[in-house]
């Protein structure tokens, strides 16, 4: 899965990585433009944590030499596979990283015989949102957080093609 990209190559994530991608997640978790409420539950991410999520289902990560620079992270869920934990260091970002790491998990999506790939990002996280519509994700709904009455995040999905499926 190693796919090279300018400054940058992306590759399957390691066990070993997990200490390295939970500080990445923290990390541009706080960066974001917007603050959200509640807070992000990414900000409580650990090395336990992320090696909880790899283990429900897998990720990856981009590399500019030897740096983690961006992940990702997903599992089977609701039919599917769900991104997660979506992460770029701050210093990194428009560079494409973010749309790599999507792209991987498509590839593993196919891989794995889905058909979709879907996610969760917050309303007010209109540059997120913006990337994965550009990525081809469509918005299928809106969801409130437990305790708040109005919506909070966006359910998104991307539909597959099936392998050798003519455009």
């Amino acid at each position: 899965m190693q796919h090279a990209h300018t400054g940058f190559a992306v590759r399957a994530m390691a066990a070993a990585d997990c200490h390295t991608v939970a500080v990445l997640i923290r990390t541009a978790f706080v960066a974001q433009p917007v603050p959200t409420d509640p807070a992000p539950s990414a900000l409580r991410e650990t090395e336990i944590t992320v090696a909880a999520h790899l283990a429900a289902g897998g990720g990856a990560v981009a590399c500019a030499g030897d740096q983690i620079v961006g992940s990702v992270m997903w599992e089977p869920k609701d039919g599917g596979l769900y991104l997660e934990r979506l992460a770029v260091d701050p210093a990194w970002r428009g560079r494409g990283i973010a749309r790599a790491l999507v792209a991987a998990t498509e590839a593993a999506a196919r891989l794995a015989g889905m058909s979709r790939v879907h996610l969760g990002t917050r309303l007010v996280l209109t540059g997120n949102r913006r990337l994965f519509a550009a990525c081809g994700f469509v918005e299928i709904a809106q969801h409130a957080h437990p305790g708040y009455a109005a919506p909070t995040w966006v359910e998104m999905e991307k539909r597959l093609e099936p392998p050798g499926a003519i455009d």
